[in-house]
């Protein structure tokens, strides 16, 4: 079977990244999606990242309700680093020979597959699922070929959906005292308020 991986630091999780995986699911057939929390992403250093475990949970209570979205663990109880290379390789470990993964990601983190930690051997490893990102161009996978040679057949390329919202743009509103209920899962805004979560930037 399809199984999908969506990735990411999730500082919070948000209706966008559901719709993402959403959209993936229907257009690979994907039998389910494993939200992957990352431990310590090392592309995003610039900045305290909230602790595993409130992140982990607020991908709990946001997919709890979808029996084809399941939680993985397996980056935050690795020592190190988090590199996707080494999750897909891991996640290789625990599923049948028949089955394939697939990648869902960003247009930006597409362009951006280069700087990742061994490129060109996860492309070998799973297929790309590349969602648009509001205010950036459609990757060209012809220039990403130079850097990737292979990469534009593990590549599917999808125009929505189309969702500007951002994880920054979420913790910036509550450390200001406005509304996110529309930007998160009901579940998410509830702990985030009982926790006290990124009311300082």
């Amino acid at each position: 079977m399809n199984i999908g991986v969506m990735g990411g630091t999730f500082d919070p999780i948000h209706i966008g990244h559901l719709a993402i995986a959403e959209e993936a699911r229907t257009q690979v057939n994907l039998a389910e999606v494993l939200f992957v929390p990352a431990g310590l992403p090392w592309l995003k250093t610039d900045r305290p990242i909230w602790a595993v475990e409130h992140r982990v949970e607020m991908v709990r209570l946001a997919i709890a309700d979808k029996p084809y979205f399941k939680l993985s663990t397996v980056e935050v109880e690795r020592d190190g680093p988090s590199y996707t290379v080494d999750t897909i390789a891991d996640l290789q470990g625990q599923i049948g020979a028949e089955d394939e993964l697939f990648l869902i990601l960003g247009w930006d983190s597409l362009v951006e597959l280069p700087e990742w930690h061994e490129p060109s051997r996860l492309i070998t490893m799973c297929r790309l699922v590349v969602a648009p990102r509001p205010g950036c161009p459609r990757p060209q996978l012809k220039a990403l070929e130079k850097s990737i040679p292979g990469i534009s057949q593990r590549v599917l390329l999808m125009d929505k959906p189309n969702i500007d919202i951002s994880a920054s743009l979420i913790r910036e509103r509550v450390a200001r005292g406005l509304s996110i209920h529309h930007l998160v899962p009901e579940p998410v805004n509830i702990y985030i308020k009982e926790h006290g979560l990124y009311i300082v930037l």
